[in-house]
């Protein structure tokens, strides 16, 4: 894990992060999206993510991107603005190096700190051991289970529900109106 490098992502970094997502939503259910977005569209989004005051973060292992997280508005309704919902992807030839982990403890940092309560994890696929492994090493708890909600490549795929409080999550009240406003 010493050569894991974790930074926030620069626009640069958005052929890297199209192709480790493209190959998740070509060949795998974790994603619920069919199409990978263009390059453009992954700038777009990771725009959109920073605009928001959110963390979008890549990890580099031997000084090459392999990885990338970020963190968005849980629901659009301004009772969600403590809660953020997270996204992790790991190149697949970089996997078991330790990047998924190095990952989410970097975006768990930094959303506490920037005030978040709360972090979900929206996982597709009830198979998806890696992820539902992973977010449980680093505290989550399966809060949900939707049966059927996907339906990918020929199958019904399910969604787990994963959570864990961030900072002092729901044992004080928050100091103001939102971490993003």
């Amino acid at each position: 894990m010493s050569n894991i490098t974790i930074r926030n992502a620069r626009p640069e970094d958005a052929k890297a992060v199209h192709r480790i997502y493209a190959h998740h939503v070509e060949t795998g259910k974790a994603s619920f999206e069919e199409m990978a977005p263009s390059v453009e569209e992954i700038t777009e989004r990771r725009q959109k993510i920073i605009n928001a005051g959110a963390p979008y973060i890549v990890a580099e292992w031997n000084g090459t991107v392999h990885g990338f997280a970020y963190a968005g508005s849980f629901r659009p309704r301004s009772a969600y603005r403590h809660t953020v919902e997270d996204s992790i992807y790991v190149d697949p030839a970089a996997t078991g190096k330790g990047i998924g982990s190095a990952l989410l403890s970097g975006l768990i940092e930094r959303c506490t700190q920037l005030g978040y309560r709360q972090m979900v994890a929206v996982i597709g696929g009830a198979d998806n051991l890696a992820s539902i492994n992973l977010h449980k090493r680093q505290g989550f708890e399966e809060v949900g289970h939707l049966k059927s909600t996907g339906f990918k490549f020929g199958d019904w795929v399910d969604t787990i529900i994963m959570q864990r409080p961030l900072g002092f999550g729901s044992d004080t009240l928050p100091d103001n109106s939102g971490p993003t406003e």
